[in-house]
């Protein structure tokens, strides 16, 4: 065993540890130094210079320098349990840190993808009406009855109590569905849908399908009081382009009253789902395998009595 002593500043350079923190971990009794006698000057042994790596370790794992000291004593008995039970009780506190810093990571990042939506539609005067699918997703749902408040719908009391009962936060824009037009464009009281993304799983009751459609979109710039004329605009363009259009609408607010009162900069995109006239819509039908065989052998046999008939 080395025997070496070393003065504050050899112990600071080779540790790569200020001076100042090697003092405050001697006056919590982290890593001791010993004095001289007559000059009494700190110096070092080289146990404690190997005391070092073990503190940073300690402090990269996250532990404070209370909790440092403490493992470092209980380290020092015979039993591990102990030490086991702090570094088990330090896991429950940093999976704890882990949700809460992905709720604040996830919240920012969508915010800010919001942002960045909002000013290219804004750069770019983008308001044309355009044709496109709407990925399905599974979103939190709560109906209520809109009464012609939109800045009460959009910034929603009973929605936000209702996600915080859940234990849940929410992220990414609010979409509101509409379920008719003609109300929401006669600013009359109807049924809406409140949908959001959760920011942690939701029970299936607890979520609404949104998407998997086809929808005219176009994007409304300015103040919810105009929203009619875009309304208005995506109806001519689906009757002059021959789309059908359901009763019903979603807004999808990208920048509003969350985020500015300037309703200059509010970014609204009304989606309204469309069909081609007579287009039949198709829907997934899970088949057995019995019932495959069944409809192979009624379409081969209708295409025989085809056949059959152009012989005749």
């Amino acid at each position: 065993m080395k025997t070496k002593g070393y003065t504050i500043s050899q112990m600071s350079e080779i540790s790569k540890t200020s001076k100042k923190a090697l003092r405050f971990y001697d006056d919590l009794g982290l890593i001791s130094s010993k004095r001289h006698g007559a000059n009494n000057y700190r110096y070092y042994t080289h146990d404690d210079l190997l005391s070092v790596p073990p503190l940073k370790y300690y402090k990269q794992m996250g532990f404070n320098l209370g909790e440092i000291r403490a493992a470092f004593e209980v380290g020092s008995n015979t039993s591990l349990s102990a030490l086991r039970k702090m570094f088990m009780k330090k896991i429950q506190l940093l999976q704890d840190e882990e949700k809460i810093l992905h709720l604040r990571l996830t919240s920012v990042r969508d915010w800010l993808e919001l942002l960045h939506e909002a000013e290219m539609v804004l750069e770019n005067n983008l308001q044309s009406v355009s044709v496109k699918y709407i990925a399905p997703e599974q979103l939190l749902f709560q109906k209520q009855t809109f009464s012609s408040d939109i800045k009460s719908a959009i910034i929603n009391i009973d929605f936000t109590n209702h996600v915080e009962a859940m234990e849940n936060n929410i992220t990414g824009p609010v979409i509101i569905y509409f379920s008719s037009t003609n109300d929401r464009l006669n600013n009359t009281e109807q049924q809406i849908q409140m949908l959001q993304k959760t920011i942690f799983p939701c029970q299936t009751e607890q979520t609404h399908a949104y998407g998997g459609f086809l929808a005219a979109s176009c994007y409304h710039i300015g103040s919810h009081e105009t929203i009619n004329q875009t309304y208005k605009k995506i109806q001519r363009w689906c009757t002059a382009n021959n789309y059908d259009y359901d009763g019903g609408s979603y807004e999808r607010y990208i920048t509003d009253f969350w985020t500015t009162n300037n309703d200059e900069l509010f970014v609204t995109e009304i989606i309204m789902r469309v069909s081609r006239p007579g287009k039949v819509v198709h829907r997934q039908i899970k088949l057995d395998e019995d019932d495959l065989a069944d409809d192979l052998t009624n379409d081969l046999a209708d295409d025989l009595a085809l056949v059959m008939d152009d012989d005749d």
